[in-house]
């Protein structure tokens, strides 16, 4: 906490006395003489005007985009102005993460309204405080799947390649195998996908929507995996759930997801929030936090810490994480945009979503060599080909304050969610046509 509140002159000669020190010198007396710094090159302080001035014209050079039509795995919605109003409140901005989540009733509950939203939204039993972000969640879904007589885990290839890339980060460290199942018609061939699980596969990842924006056949992968006596664990966009199939309904064992689109904005990449939600016979397993809800002496509602399967609180040979905390203000943001939207306002996100990126995909098909790569159902995304190279088409599109999709494999990966208008996307459109006919 010295980082935000510093101490005074006084506290640190009291400190200081207490150890029996000289100086603050005498604290780094273990590190070698030549390898400390003497004097930072810091420049002279500024005041509040010229530091404001100086990030403004550093902010300027940003380019910021009016319409947006990129995804892959970060979402701009709509976010009421209550979202904000309450999460910026200064009992809930702290200057530090609420380690011990256990000394405040107040954040307690928060996490508990969290884990219940998170449990009802994707159909599941149980739901931790969340972790890091959408990939570690995947990784560590992975890891809560693995027992002594089962070890390794089928990916299917249309999982977000950033997704994909922590996933074997991790299990290269415990030497856990990493199968990927192959592509066929951007979305996973059941076929390839049986083949590659074995006696002692213990779980299979899928992601629907997938990375292509298709919807997987979720109940014939979650089939095959259960056949072997796997696990399945899905990944799925949390705004998708309020209109498709949870991954409850699919029988699925553990459901993980970037919680990003739940009120939270793009900001340059994060932070981002990890939600893990599973089944009641895989709650032990569960890395990070479990907060339930109680009474006390008197007869009154509260709320405890239920369960932290983590090294620091049991026996490190039986901790499934290593993970010690949770992203407590950004799953409040979530908690707090889940109950300004309720069950209808977010069907409403996700129907809006949908029906713009089809309305986008019918009227790019009429351009000549935007054919869609392919015909399965899609939530919010789809890719296409492109006649020109796609990154001079994206960059064509910039000066117009156009984010254009994200080039993929030769062609463009789109995405609509509600906050693009009709307006807008008959604008891509025109500009697209004038560019290629150039």
């Amino acid at each position: 906490m010295g980082s935000y509140i510093p101490a005074t002159g006084e506290e640190r000669s009291r400190m200081l006395a207490e150890l029996g020190l000289q100086s603050a010198d005498d604290l780094y007396a273990v590190v070698p003489e030549q390898v400390r710094v003497k004097e930072l090159n810091l420049p002279d302080g500024l005041s509040e005007m010229e530091v404001r001035r100086k990030m403004t014209a550093l902010a300027d050079q940003n380019t910021r985009f009016s319409s947006v039509f990129r995804g892959a795995g970060a979402y701009r919605h709509y976010i009421p102005s209550i979202v904000k109003t309450v999460t910026s409140k200064e009992e809930f901005v702290t200057a530090y993460t609420p380690y011990q989540a256990e000394i405040s009733q107040g954040v307690l509950q928060s996490i508990f309204e969290y884990q219940t939203q998170m449990c009802e939204l994707t159909g599941m039993d149980v739901s931790n405080a969340s972790v890091y972000d959408g990939a570690v969640a995947a990784a560590e879904a992975v890891f809560m799947c693995q027992e002594r007589r089962r070890s390794g885990v089928v990916v299917c290839g249309t999982t977000d390649p950033q997704v994909l890339e922590v996933v074997q980060t991790y299990c290269e460290s415990r030497s856990v195998p990493v199968t990927v199942a192959p592509v066929q018609d951007c979305a996973t061939d059941p076929a390839a996908l049986e083949a590659a699980l074995t006696a002692t596969t213990a779980c299979v990842y899928v992601q629907s929507p997938n990375y292509y924006g298709v919807l997987e056949d979720v109940d014939a992968i979650v089939a095959a995996a259960h056949a072997k006596g796997a696990r399945v664990i899905m990944g799925a966009n949390p705004i998708s759930l309020g209109l498709l199939k949870t991954p409850g309904e699919y029988g699925v064992d553990i459901a993980v997801g970037e919680g990003q689109p739940l009120g939270l904005p793009l900001s340059f990449g994060g932070p981002y929030l990890g939600y893990m939600t599973c089944r009641r016979e895989l709650m032990r397993k569960l890395p990070g936090r479990i907060v339930g809800q109680t009474t006390d002496a008197d007869g009154n509602r509260c709320f405890v810490l239920t369960l932290q399967a983590r090294e620091q609180h049991i026996r490190r040979e039986k901790a499934s994480s290593n993970i010690c905390s949770n992203e407590a203000l950004c799953a409040m943001t979530a908690s707090v945009y889940l109950a300004a939207m309720g069950p209808a306002g977010l069907r409403r996100a996700a129907e809006n979503s949908a029906a713009h990126a089809h309305y986008l995909a019918a009227e790019l098909a009429k351009i000549p060599g935007f054919g869609l790569r392919s015909t399965k159902p899609f939530f919010h995304e789809f890719l296409t080909d492109c006649p020109i190279d796609p990154e001079a088409l994206c960059r064509a599109l910039e000066p117009d304050g156009i984010l254009a999709g994200l080039p993929v494999e030769g062609g463009i990966l789109w995405c609509c969610t509600e906050l693009n208008s009709r307006e807008e996307i008959d604008t891509l459109v025109k500009r697209i046509r004038e560019v290629c006919a150039q």
